[in-house]
């Protein structure tokens, strides 16, 4: 990889609704297989505490743009598209941990499933707590089970997805567009979670690639 990454991309919530996997030419498939394998196998073969921290805070020196190049395109059930949804959430919550927090918290006062006790999170999680759960749900990729990792992205995603739909219930008579892009937004994550739910299953199965 060069060295002369683009700083971090600053980008609305209403953004993660754009980046899903699409086909794409072979090379570079070829490589964002190859990428994701190698920096898995690097990570878990030799977990140092200083390598995880680097790879945990990538984005927040070189940018979401310079991971998308790599992964963003990849199908959704493979190691590229599973690393780059992980990566994709951390950033979103990193950069409006306020919105994210408000949304999670929420989506876990509604639920009735086990989705809060699977992700893990402080309660009640304001933005710090959010951070920190983004940040151990990653490290969990590289140092942890890794199918549990994902299982706690998408138990994450659909508690989110309910506070979006909870508070476009609550906006819809007053502010219709904001309470549409808010259901928007929580069929993204529910998408997202399917998504990351069917990666963790292929994992455990040792069919990932």
């Amino acid at each position: 990889m060069a060295d002369d990454f683009h700083k971090p991309t600053k980008f609305s919530g209403s953004k993660f609704e754009s980046f899903h996997g699409a086909d794409d030419p072979a090379e570079t498939i070829r490589v964002a297989h190859e990428t994701a394998h190698a920096l898995l196998s690097r990570a878990r073969d030799d977990p140092e505490p200083g390598v995880i921290d680097r790879l945990v805070g990538y984005t927040d020196e070189n940018g979401i743009d310079a991971i998308a190049e790599l992964w963003a395109r990849s199908s959704a059930r493979s190691l590229p598209g599973a690393l780059w949804r992980i990566y994709l959430l951390r950033v979103v919550i990193r950069q409006d941990p306020e919105m994210s927090s408000y949304l999670f918290q929420r989506g876990a006062d509604v639920v009735t499933t086990i989705d809060p006790v699977v992700v893990g999170a402080v309660m009640p999680t304001g933005p710090a707590e959010i951070i920190d759960l983004a940040d151990r749900v990653l490290r969990g990729l590289f140092e942890g089970d890794f199918a549990i990792a994902l299982e706690r992205a998408a138990a994450f995603c659909r508690i989110t997805a309910s506070g979006c739909t909870s508070l476009a219930d609550d906006l819809d008579p007053t502010e219709p567009e904001r309470s549409s892009e808010l259901t928007r937004r929580a069929l993204r994550y529910s998408q997202t979670a399917e998504e990351l739910a069917g990666c963790a299953r292929l994992w455990r199965q040792e069919s990932l690639d």
